[in-house]
């Protein structure tokens, strides 16, 4: 009697269909969890390195554009401020600005004029300024460029144990269009 009674059971048992709903959430969301926190956290990264980007151009092109070609202490203030207000809404604590100033002579070396900051290192007056081979086209013998750098210490907010802070960067290059600008006291002729 307890083997058929326990047999009846069994096969009850495998016939019930009611919990296998739960049963296959129970192993299908952990997953789909996850790859909505990962979705998250990757358009998040590419948001904000998309806006470092931004920050670069906007960063070189303001000082670029500057006419009469001198740019004052004040007017330096504003184009890193507005800069800065383009990573919002993610904190411009995290942001660092370099802007220079490149004056490239008749030999197609490339030194730095002028250089002003926000949160990061200046470049040195008069240091050479190497090229890459992938913007060595850019070194036009007799001109001078503005150069921006930009980078910011991101940090995941659910991926943060797996990839810890993550610096993002882009650096700018750009003519002046109305001449070597000055910078204070600097010039970059």
């Amino acid at each position: 009697m307890l083997k058929t009674s326990m047999l009846g059971w069994i096969s009850q048992f495998a016939r019930d269909r009611r919990g296998v709903s739960a049963v296959e959430f129970a192993f299908v969301a952990p997953v789909m969890i996850g790859l909505y926190l990962g979705c998250v956290e990757v358009s998040d990264g590419v948001a904000v390195d998309r806006k470092v980007s931004l920050t670069a151009g906007a960063l070189t092109n303001l000082a670029a554009q500057v006419n009469p070609a001198t740019i004052s202490t004040a007017d330096m203030t504003n184009i890193l401020n507005a800069s800065s207000a383009i990573i919002a809404p993610y904190s411009a604590g995290n942001l660092k600005m370099v802007i220079s100033c490149l004056k490239i002579d008749a030999n197609g070396v490339a030194k730095v004029q002028w250089s002003e900051t926000r949160n990061g290192t200046a470049r040195s007056d008069g240091s050479i300024y190497s090229f890459t081979s992938s913007n060595s086209a850019l070194a036009v013998k007799n001109s001078w460029l503005i150069l921006s750098e930009v980078s910011y210490a991101y940090t995941p907010t659910v991926g943060y144990t797996i990839t810890g802070t993550l610096t993002l960067s882009d650096m700018m290059f750009m003519s002046p269009r109305t001449g070597a600008p000055t910078y204070g006291i600097k010039t970059c002729s």
